[in-house]
């Protein structure tokens, strides 16, 4: 079973004061997604060595109780979806006949491309401007990724959050080929945010307030879809490469093919193969499959500590003592003196310690070992919100210029996996050192 460090896992807590966490730092149809995990088809889970440090958990989610149902959300296709049906035609248009000069990035579902499309003007209105889009183009093989582009229509056709990047519409076409499946999203020109923190934006990374703002957006975009609607939706698979930056820098959480509708009332799980990534999922969901919300407050307090040192969570390339970040962190976190000595050295001293330590605050109440521990998301938000307000970092440019010096140290593995390659919805296209894509 995958190890996870006992830092995390509050052996150290005195018997009776209920804490097993770190003691704060004192001051119709649905989605395909561009991840490895779409070709997924073991269900175990073996602990990672080598190389394998930096891959995804590859479960198939054909579990028992997901064949026996007809659908994965039979009460979410009772729910009307304001989303817009492309025919294939119109989308080969919109993309220049799915040009490769518009490529934006591929993983195991397929190709994604830059593209445009006419938005109806109102009555008596003026034309307006075509919109910009990301077309995802679903590859015809493999059941996995067909579960998941059904899985991100039904999901994002019934959620409205401006933290949530908006599906446009859908294409489910049939032609001489085969069965065409498509999705259309809002486009995203910032890239992501492992994008800025890994190193391949030479020379620059999201600066402290950017980072902070990031937190905030992630939190409330988990807070919606955990707390804010008559149904709960759990994200499964929250990660830096997950969160998208749109032209004004607001982070929007995207790829919502491995999210599930959570727990009805009165129960306390829903039963699943387990998918997500490795140094992200619940150590609790690994070991039992049993998913709730919870599950999703660990996987942000392990991004709230990959923003604070803009380390990945887990890391082959780094020395044996530093190759997973929360076994790494445990030393310095309990003492404010020591603190920055985990913070991205790429922000080159320029953020708040204080703002820091309440991060750190927040992180280890997420990463409680007993799921009950941690706190919802409602609670979180409101703590982040704090880190926020403290910072004073209003107005700051969300980009931070750092010298080159430190760009290789902090720029991560160059063998990226699936996921880490995408950068679907910016300009960015491909992995270090790599030729040109291909579907």
């Amino acid at each position: 079973m995958w190890w996870l460090p006992p830092c995390f896992h509050g052996g150290g807590a005195a018997k009776g004061e209920g804490r097993d966490h770190f003691d704060p730092v004192p001051v119709s149809p649905a989605g395909a997604s561009a991840r490895s995990m779409s070709t997924a088809t073991s269900s175990t889970i073996t602990a990672p060595s080598g190389s394998d440090l930096t891959g995804s958990i590859n479960a198939s989610d054909l579990s028992a109780d997901s064949i026996q149902r007809p659908q994965q959300y039979p009460s979410f296709a009772d729910r009307p979806a304001n989303l817009r049906v492309f025919t294939y035609a119109e989308l080969r248009a919109a993309t220049r006949n799915l040009s490769r000069s518009l490529m934006l990035g591929e993983g195991g579902f397929g190709c994604v491309y830059r593209g445009a499309i006419k938005v109806d003007a109102g009555a008596g209105d003026e034309t307006p401007p075509p919109m910009e889009v990301a077309v995802k183009h679903l590859n015809r093989n493999g059941l996995q990724g067909h579960k998941e582009w059904l899985t991100e229509v039904n999901v994002l056709g019934i959620v409205d959050h401006p933290n949530l990047v908006k599906l446009v519409g859908y294409c489910a076409d049939d032609d001489e080929r085969g069965a065409q499946r498509l999705l259309v999203y809002e486009y995203m020109p910032n890239r992501s945010v492992d994008d800025h923190l890994s190193g391949r934006a030479i020379g620059t990374t999201l600066s402290w307030p950017m980072r902070l703002r990031v937190a905030l957006d992630a939190a409330k975009g988990l807070k919606y879809l955990h707390e804010d609607m008559d149904f709960q939706i759990i994200f499964r698979d929250l990660k830096t490469s997950n969160i998208l930056l749109d032209e004004d820098w607001n982070a929007k959480l995207s790829d919502f093919g491995m999210a599930r509708e959570g727990p009805t009332e009165g129960l306390t799980h829903v039963s699943t193969a387990v998918v997500g990534t490795l140094g992200y999922a619940a150590p609790e969901y690994i070991q039992t499959g049993r998913l709730n919300a919870k599950s999703d407050i660990w996987s942000y307090g392990v991004l709230l500590y990959e923003l604070i040192t803009g380390r990945r969570p887990i890391d082959g390339e780094r020395p044996r003592g530093e190759q997973k970040l929360l076994d790494w962190v445990k030393p310095y976190i309990s003492d404010t003196n020591r603190l920055r000595l985990i913070v991205d050295p790429k922000l080159e001293g320029r953020y708040s310690i204080k703002s820091v330590a309440k991060l750190v605050t927040v992180a280890n109440r997420c990463l409680a070992r007993l799921p009950k521990a941690r706190p919802r998301m409602g609670e979180v938000l409101d703590m982040v919100q704090k880190a926020v307000d403290v910072d004073g970092g209003a107005g700051a440019p969300p980009l931070h210029h750092y010298s080159s010096g430190g760009s290789r140290e902090e720029g991560g593995s160059s063998k990226l996996k699936q996921e880490g390659k995408k950068g679907f919805h910016g300009q960015w296209r491909g992995g270090r050192g790599k030729g040109p894509l291909m579907c």
